[in-house]
């Protein structure tokens, strides 16, 4: 049983893991924690030199204290150059790819990131949405990162 766990975790795709920066409170609960707004980074998996960075609601109160509450189809993206990008790698990647994914809800809904690569133009596109099994959400956030002339 363990050799199989083993082997459909290293099948799985390298996502990347977020890193909270910090949070602001915009909604008041009397009991748990408040509604929040959280801002997140993470390191593209594939192209070293870009960070993202991921603002989106959570919700407080009894349901998220306890991990169970669905937080908003909302959220906000922007990427940046943070370092040097090897522009060899660039016409390799996969496009579109999922980079970051992070449930929403206790199941079914998630937050997701998917990279796409614009060769003609030379730049990175990030696109964040939320999607749902059942009815996703169609509100989404794009960043660029150019990454320079070929």
């Amino acid at each position: 049983m363990r050799a199989l766990l083993t082997a459909l975790l290293l099948l799985m795709p390298s996502l990347a893991s977020a890193e909270e920066i910090g949070a602001v409170s915009y909604r008041f609960k009397w009991v748990g924690p408040n509604d929040k707004i959280a801002i997140e980074a993470f390191d593209d998996p594939d192209v070293a030199g870009v960070t993202c960075y991921i603002a989106r609601a959570r919700t407080g109160g009894i349901k998220g204290a306890f991990g169970v509450a669905e937080d908003p189809a909302q959220a906000s993206i922007s990427c940046q150059q943070t370092g040097p990008v090897d522009p060899s790698k660039l016409d390799k990647l996969k496009s579109p790819h999922e980079v970051f994914s992070e449930r929403a809800s206790l199941i079914f809904k998630t937050t997701q990131v998917v990279r796409f690569w614009d060769p003609k133009r030379r730049a990175l596109v990030y696109l964040t949405y939320t999607d749902r099994v059942i009815e996703g959400s169609p509100q989404n956030s794009i960043s660029v990162v150019p990454v320079g002339a070929k």
